[in-house]
């Protein structure tokens, strides 16, 4: 039997206009609803799934609750808005695979909810969750160079430019090109 980390299944984080909380299986139709804008995949290495395909991915979400914070970890978690309960997009905090043991922040917000700040919003809820909680020391993050909102984001939480990607093979070779952040737990 696989221990749960029931952390993760309680977690629930609340901003001004935000809840981030695990994905529950009712989220499945809403987060697969949003996942189907092709635009939302253009500096993403991923494109629109088949339901069939989300559907394992969605259930791999789920399990990947039960990994300990003391193993390679990849945990996503649902954004919420607080008032009316839509799903707008998701973020996540783990390991980057081609800089193991580092992990990574990563988020993405649906096309009808861009330019509120929400990226922001949940990417700093969820960092300092990664820091104060799980207990990580840094956080890396990835953008592609013509995402400028990304970046953006990325430099309003403290994260520092590290240097372009290159050299990368196999599966990661798609992310040669993109600019590394990274932010350490002391600012």
């Amino acid at each position: 039997m696989v221990a749960i980390n029931t952390s993760l299944l309680t977690m629930r984080l609340e901003t001004e206009r935000l809840i981030i909380r695990p994905y529950i299986e009712s989220d499945l139709m809403a987060s697969f609803q949003l996942m189907q804008d092709p635009e939302l995949f253009t500096y993403m290495h991923m494109g629109v799934l088949s339901f069939e395909d989300y559907k394992g991915l969605f259930d791999w979400l789920l399990s990947s609750y039960e990994t300990p914070f003391n193993q390679p970890f990849k945990y996503s978690f649902a954004i919420v808005d607080k008032v009316n309960g839509d799903f707008i997009g998701w973020c996540g905090v783990g390991q980057l695979d081609f800089s193991a043991p580092d992990n990574e922040l990563y988020y993405l917000i649906g096309r009808r909810y861009w330019g509120n700040g929400y990226a922001t919003e949940a990417a700093a809820a969820l960092t300092a969750y990664a820091f104060e909680e799980i207990g990580l020391n840094r956080l890396l993050a990835k953008a592609d160079s013509r995402n400028t909102a990304s970046m953006r984001v990325l430099d309003s939480l403290g994260f520092t430019f590290d240097r372009v990607l290159t050299g990368l093979t196999g599966d990661d070779e798609g992310c040669n090109g993109e600019y590394l952040y990274v932010r350490s737990a002391r600012l």
